[in-house]
């Protein structure tokens, strides 16, 4: 920690040889470490709040969807924000005539014959 020509400091910069200058320079370099410290211990008691963790995984879950979606729709040439807006607008719809049961079956049944004709092509290419 201590080269010929002055003392270094646990950052690696030179502290004054002058004995008052030094203390004053140890003793402010001291508040700063407790500020981060106590910085730090902080987010820690914030990042471990059930809420944060719930929002984080849903955050994480959202990206995780989007990129899927948008790896999906690249052959295309279009990305879910660009598709966003549209789907908004049918959302709010079918909120608004109160369909959402029947679009919920509707998208399973799309979901089943999509299903059902990618295995019958993975059959035919098989064969």
């Amino acid at each position: 920690m201590h080269n010929q020509d002055g003392t270094t400091g646990l950052a690696g910069h030179k502290h004054s040889v002058n004995p008052t200058i030094r203390k004053q320079e140890l003793l402010r370099e001291g508040e700063y470490f407790r500020h981060n410290v106590a910085q730090a211990k902080e987010e820690i008691r914030y990042g471990a709040r059930p809420d944060v963790i719930l929002h984080g995984a849903l955050d994480h879950a959202t990206v995780a969807l989007r990129t899927r979606a948008d790896a999906l729709l690249r052959p295309t040439g279009i990305s879910v924000a660009t598709l966003a807006p549209y789907g908004m607008t049918a959302f709010n719809f079918i909120r608004q005539r109160r369909l959402g049961k029947q679009a919920g079956a509707a998208a399973i049944l799309l979901g089943v014959v999509g299903w059902y004709v990618h295995k019958r092509r993975s059959a035919q290419a098989g064969e």
